[in-house]
């Protein structure tokens, strides 16, 4: 795991050294740094290393190509790279090894095949910047699913690109401002959804596609995000579809059960046993729930000796699933290591959010994910996660929840609906929490939710968009935005709703969300994580697995749940989904309110001129009173409040000493 950074410069007469680019991203690489320019194109390229295989110097960055063509600089993992080797061998293409890298085979690969018929082969994760020496064109990949991070943008007269904002900030002439639609965007979903970043002209690379930069793109931004195709200098390129994967296996579908279990064990037992393999110590995160879990089984399957796995536990009843993991440690015999950590610990992480996280962010388990990072970090230097198994076997409530809400609703007139639910709605959340029965952290918000969209829906994709957007059905409270834009739900004719779901949010939430909280909270202390459900093989066998194997008796992740229960027995995991949180909303009504009232201050508001002071005013009222549960909606505005404070005065973080 790595960081990248580069430029190609506008002007000859107004250049500066890459380090100041790489030198912010020394948390993703502490063992190498390196750079490499052409003065002539006008292109320098920087890397900073965290050795993970071949950790000799021959795996130093950038790296050129045995014929000099190609220049490299490469954040990620190549988990076949031993297999392209071999295929290059054989064809005459790698006489000249000069170590074990995965670095050097892929550059190699790109050398023989081209970068377009290289990544199809690739099994891995990836942000790659190449240089073609030849023709003068710089390229910008990442991975199918976008488990690694790609900026890339214009500041002063130049582009530049990175594995995160904050080496683009570091230009000398950085003064982009907030992109408003972007912080719409972000107050609704608590993310900023790709192609945007919250800068003005700068933009992610969004997952499976290339970008392609001549030098004389360099000066001018085109003022909107690239589209597929050619212009002006720029060509975008989509190398894979998960769309195009989800058709193909609807029209190729797993006949039975047996087969579907069969073929995911296979397959996501592939994976694991490819991403196990590293030249330093490699563990996995454990919480106790399906997708971690079935991790941890197939791992310790394919392990000589036992696993080590890492889970962290919490004071408040409700938010702890600590004794869970411990339980599925106990029975799977692996090296367990478990750490309570305390309130005062939880909280001591916020300040360092916004450094972390670099723009705005707010799913608040980023701070339990970070607290995790850092406990494992003292053992091992990669770790495997369990994200991605929701978005792939519909693990999420809403995938069978809201067809059903839907399919309710759609039989009453909307105004009855309206009249009919508007009271429920205004019942305070502690009343549904109050029901008999074992519930999750959050239930009687999301009730109390559900009951609002109830009104106020007029399409099945009113009711998804209320699962996702924390101002539904009122206005946007950033102040000159336009919103949020709607999602892409386009699968293929006729795909179920829940399909549709599945499909957005792992080309949204996932890699926009899920994946940037995982990969900034551990890289934040130098530790990568890998994620074996997001195997593009794996993909395709899940696309393959009818919905109704996933989606069984009112919960999901059924054919996912039967391939564990050959390993565990099913009554460890029999207990509603709970997630990775902590309880934020009533510390915003505790010990953080100082602080949130500081950042939420309506003169500081209407002064800054972001937000409507009276919008989030009132929102910030009705939750301290407990009428309405605006946790989400509220840590948005204050996780941009302190990170646009950190702009203004940025915090020094010694990252080694925080952990």
């Amino acid at each position: 795991m790595c960081g990248v950074a580069g430029a190609i410069f506008g002007s000859r007469t107004a250049r500066f050294p890459v380090e100041l680019m790489t030198r912010p991203l020394a948390h993703r690489g502490p063992d190498d740094s390196g750079r490499w320019e052409d003065v002539e194109a006008g292109i320098v390229l920087g890397h900073r290393r965290l050795a993970i295989v071949d950790l000799s110097p021959l795996g130093h960055q950038p790296m050129a190509s045995d014929d000099g063509r190609w220049m490299i600089a490469f954040n990620g993992e190549i988990y076949n790279h031993r297999a392209i080797r071999a295929e290059l061998d054989a064809a005459g293409h790698g006489a000249q090894w000069r170590g074990h890298s995965d670095t050097e085979t892929l550059v190699a690969a790109i050398a023989a095949w081209g970068l377009e018929a290289t990544l199809p082969r690739c099994v891995g994760m990836f942000a790659i910047a190449l240089w073609d020496r030849r023709d003068r064109v710089l390229h910008l990949a990442r991975d199918r699913f976008g488990e690694k991070p790609l900026y890339y943008g214009w500041v002063g007269g130049d582009f530049l690109f990175g594995s995160e904002l904050k080496a683009l900030r570091a230009h000398p002439r950085f003064a982009n401002p907030v992109d408003r639609d972007a912080l719409g965007a972000f107050a609704a979903r608590t993310y900023v959804p790709a192609p945007r970043s919250i800068y003005r002209d700068i933009y992610k690379l969004e997952q499976g596609c290339i970008l392609s930069v001549v030098p004389e793109a360099a000066g001018v931004a085109p003022g909107a995000p690239p589209a597929e195709g050619r212009s002006g200098g720029l060509t975008l390129t989509r190398y894979w579809s998960y769309r195009d994967v989800l058709a193909a296996g609807a029209a190729d579908p797993i006949g039975t059960e047996e087969d579907a279990i069969t073929a995911l064990d296979d397959a996501l037992g592939a994976a694991i046993a490819g991403q196990a393999m590293a030249d330093v110590p490699v563990g996995a995160f454990l919480s106790g729930g399906i997708d971690s879990s079935s991790v941890v089984a197939l791992y310790q399957r394919h392990s000589a000796t036992p696993v080590r796995t890492f889970s962290i536990g919490f004071e408040e009843a409700g938010f702890n699933e600590a004794e869970y993991a411990k339980e599925v440690a106990r029975h799977f015999g692996t090296i367990h290591n478990e750490r309570y950590v305390s309130v005062a610990e939880t909280r001591d992480v916020i300040p360092q959010l916004p450094a972390m996280y670099d723009e705005p962010f707010a799913d608040s388990s980023q701070i339990p994910t970070h607290l995790v990072s850092r406990f494992a970090k003292e053992q091992v230097t990669v770790a495997l996660s369990g994200d991605g198994g929701d978005e792939l076997f519909a693990g999420y409530n809403r995938h069978f929840a809201a067809p059903q809400l839907w399919d309710r609703l759609s039989l009453l007139p909307r105004p009855l609906r309206a009249a009919a639910s508007a009271p429920l709605s205004r019942l305070p959340p502690r009343l549904w929490n109050a029901l008999p029965g074992n519930r999750p952290p959050h239930f009687g918000a999301k009730i109390q939710k559900a009951l609002r969209v109830a009104g106020g829906a007029r399409r099945f994709d009113d009711v998804y968009t209320s699962f996702l957007d924390e101002w539904s059905f009122e206005p946007s409270p950033v102040l000159g935005s336009r919103g949020a834009a709607g999602f892409d739900m386009d699968v293929f004719p006729g795909a179920p709703d829940a399909l549709r779901m599945m499909y957005c949010d792992a080309t949204s939430y996932l890699p926009d969300d899920i994946l940037v909280k995982v990969d900034r909270a551990a890289m934040a202390v130098s530790l990568e994580t890998r994620v074996p459900f997001l195997d593009h093989r794996v993909a395709a066998v899940a696309a393959r697995i009818p919905l109704a194997m996933k989606i069984k008796d009112g919960r999901g992740k059924h054919v996912l749940r039967e391939l564990l229960y050959r390993h565990a027995p099913r009554a460890l995991f029999e207990r509603p989904k709970a997630g990775f949180a902590i309880p934020i909303g009533s510390w915003l009504r505790g010990p953080l309110r100082p602080w949130a009232e500081e950042l939420l201050a309506p003169a500081r508001l209407a002064a800054e001129g972001y937000f409507d002071a009276t919008a989030v005013q009132a929102r910030w009222r009705d939750h301290l009173s407990g009428r309405r549960d605006a946790t989400a909606a509220l840590w948005a505005v204050l996780m941009f409040q302190a990170w646009h404070a950190e702009q203004e005065t940025p915090a020094v973080i010694d990252w080694k000493q925080a952990s």
